[in-house]
């Protein structure tokens, strides 16, 4: 799963203590949510929720696209989840965050976001934002003095 831990973009491993920093491309995401709130019990005690996904290297996850076990979950039982997807997934590649309600859209341009962002339903509420490697608390002076 990718993080962003100790000011740096991650993948984190077993159950989030193995942290290896990574590099991703930084790229523009369309993160949208559909109104409801889904309670993490509910997905993860789903007996349909698959429990043998197959393990992957961290290059084969950043380097092709990957899916969501809890995602067809969230869609069954959350018909907001699964409207939200459905429309953003006529502009872009998309994916449930976590175990949702968020759902978000990856992007090579701000202008391309914010151009899906603008044609979103009324009951979708959404916003832009870039993916970053480093933290921008990390880059201010201020609070990382010279040694």
């Amino acid at each position: 799963m990718p993080v962003f831990v100790r000011g740096h973009a991650a993948f984190a491993e077993g159950v989030g203590e193995i942290l290896t920093p990574v590099e991703p491309e930084e790229k523009w995401y369309l993160v949208a949510h559909p109104g409801v709130s889904i309670p993490t019990p509910i997905i993860f005690r789903d007996p349909e929720l698959p429990r043998n996904t197959p393990r992957r290297s961290i290059n084969t996850l950043l380097n092709c696209e990957f899916s969501n076990d809890c995602e067809l979950i969230a869609r069954k039982r959350f018909r907001e989840v699964d409207a939200a997807l459905s429309w953003l997934l006529e502009y872009a590649p998309s994916r449930l965050t976590g175990t949702g309600a968020c759902v978000f859209a990856e992007f090579n341009t701000e202008s391309a976001a914010r151009q899906v962002l603008d044609t979103a339903p009324a009951w979708l509420n959404g916003f832009v934002a870039r993916g970053v490697n480093l933290s921008p608390l990390k880059q201010a002076p201020a609070l990382n003095p010279a040694p």
